[in-house]
This record gives structure tokens, sequence and C-alpha cells, in this order.
């Protein structure tokens, strides 16, 4: 009895040692190396801060009437350029209104008598702008608590702004706007306003900054989101390498392989660096335009084995062989 279990116990651990073996073979790595020669480069780099935006109006302004009465006209569109002191609407008192709808019984010369007694009371835009939203009709009653008009006088990009960035963000910054709705269509402008208290949106704290766009396409509407790329830093004309080709020691040191020869051990440079876009590195000092500087890359494979993907505790099936002998 105490046999059988020995040899049991032998038959297990002779099979979990097969299937260590077969797996550690197949996942075995083996890796190739890729040199890369390449030169540093003059040209232009630039760091931005990018934020969720919303066009909206720089100053809104809602326009109620002074009385209470009836709408009799409305002289504008939403979209019309307004000037100040312009007449945009024309309405009636409470008591105006009754009377001129007693006159309609009398007659046409009855109504025109009132309307000249009687005069109508004109809505005036106190500033320079461009109506964005107009919703009565004439003809509705109204009360001096509703918006009759809604008036813009100018259209900003309002960005949305990580407070792990906003101290990045000064007044004069130069920024690129991109509307959602319109891609392809991008719009300079500079940081006008930052605005002094946050809000938290989903468990984040942002500031809020006023982009004010250097020229508003007929496009923009009140409402529409954008993206909004604040220039950080930007230099021109200095010397650039790939990111990846520069490499860093445990103590924060760049370096980068400099090629010395054919079949010769690349040498390894100390260089000097500034501001990175994340696709290429400023290099302060260290290099010239015509050093050679390798990028090697290590690309890994799974080494393939002849059992690989069969069930190391299961007998394996022997191949078909054809019966060459007939």
């Amino acid at each position: 009895m105490i046999k059988r279990k020995l040899l049991m116990y032998l038959l297990i651990f002779i099979t979990i040692a097969a299937a260590i073996v077969i797996f550690g073979k197949a996942k075995h790595k083996t890796s190739n190396e890729t040199t890369q020669e390449i030169n540093p480069v003059i040209g232009n780099i630039q760091t931005s801060i990018t934020a969720t935006a919303t066009v909206q109006p720089q100053n809104r302004l809602e326009l109620k009437p002074p009385i209470n009465g009836r709408l009799e006209k409305i002289l504008v569109n939403e979209g019309d350029i307004v000037k100040e002191g312009q007449t945009l609407a024309w309405m009636s008192s409470t008591e105006r209104a009754a009377l001129l709808d007693a006159a309609e019984a009398k007659g046409e010369e009855s109504v025109k008598y009132w309307e000249e007694v009687y005069k109508a009371a004109p809505l005036i835009s106190p500033i320079n702008g461009e109506v964005i939203v107009s919703k009565d009709y004439p003809g509705q009653t109204i009360t001096s608590s509703d918006v009759v008009l809604v008036l813009s006088d100018h259209l900003i990009v309002q960005a949305q702004i990580d407070e792990t960035d906003i101290g990045k963000v000064k007044i004069g910054q130069r920024a690129a706007i991109a509307l959602d709705a319109y891609p392809k269509i991008k719009i300079q402008g500079t940081v006008n306003h930052i605005y002094y208290e946050s809000e938290t949106v989903n468990n984040v704290v942002i500031y809020h900054a006023d982009i004010l766009p250097e020229n508003v396409p007929d496009v923009f509407r009140s409402g529409m989101s954008a993206t909004v790329d604040i220039i950080d830093k930007e230099k021109e004309n200095i010397l650039l390498l790939p990111a990846d080709a520069v490499q860093r020691e445990a103590g924060g040191e760049a370096y980068v392989l400099i090629k010395n020869g054919t079949g010769k051990t690349p040498e390894k440079r100390i260089v000097e660096t500034g501001i990175s876009d994340d696709k290429n590195i400023e290099i302060i000092s260290g290099l010239t335009e015509n050093d050679k500087v390798l990028i090697i890359t290590k690309k890994y494979k799974i080494a393939k084995t002849a059992n690989a993907g069969t069930n190391p505790f299961m007998p394996a099936r022997k191949k078909d062989v054809k019966n060459v002998n007939k």
C-alpha cells in the first residue's frame, strides 16, 4: 500500500516538473535590438496647456420691459447686430392694450386715434452688440419680469483649467481655439481674464479663464464646445532631438549615445536639456548638428516551441504518418 502511494506521488511530481519545463520554454523571451542613426536638427518647439472650453458671451444682457403689457412688434431677429440707443421692440401698457382692443370694435379711425394719443413704449438697446435670444412674438402678454431679448457685446471662449495647470496660465498668453463642431477652423486668441474662485467638477478643482478671440467667425454660437491650447513656453531655432533619444541616469543626468565608428562601442555623452513637448526635446549643450546620435530600441517576442499551446497534463497526440509502403 505504501509503495503504491509513493509511486503515485512520484508520478505527480514528474508531471508537474514536466509542465514547468514546457511552460518555461514557451514563455522564454528573446530580444532583438534595432539601431537608428539620426542627427540633431534646428527647429521650433512649444509646450501648451490643453483645456476644454465653451463659447459664451463676455457680457450677457437680458432686456426686460419697463412696464406690464403686450408686445406689439419686434424689430430684430437672432443674430442681428444692434447699436446703442436702437429701438428693438414696441410694446403697449396694459391700459393702452385695453383701449386699442376696445377701439377695434368702433373701426379703423378709432384705432388710429388712440394709437396717436397713447403712444407705444419702445424697448431700447443699451449697448452695441448682437441679439442672441429672441423667443417672444407680437401679441404676447408680458410682465416687467419677463426677458424679451438677450444681447451679447462679444463672444468669448471660457476655458476650464485644472488647478495643477492654473499656475502656468498668465493674462496675455496666446491660445489656439478649435471648435468641436468645426475642428478644421483654428482661431487665435489671448488669455483675457483668470477667475479667482474655483469650481469642483467630477471631484476635480478647476478655474475658469476667458480667452478673447482675435476675430469671431460667423460659425461662432453661444454654448458651442471647444478645445483650447494655451501656449506655455516656446522657442525658435534651437537644437532638437527626438525625446526617446535622450536617456537619464539614476541621478537624473541626461545622456545620449554617439556613434564612434564602424563596429566601435557608442560613446555615452552627457547633455543639458531644456523644454520638451513629449515628442522632441531641446538640447542646450553637449551636441552639434554634425553628431551622429543612436537610438537603440529593443523588441521582445515569445519564442515558439513545438509543444506550445498543448495541455501538459494530457498525453500528446501522435502525428499521423502516411504509409508509403503499399
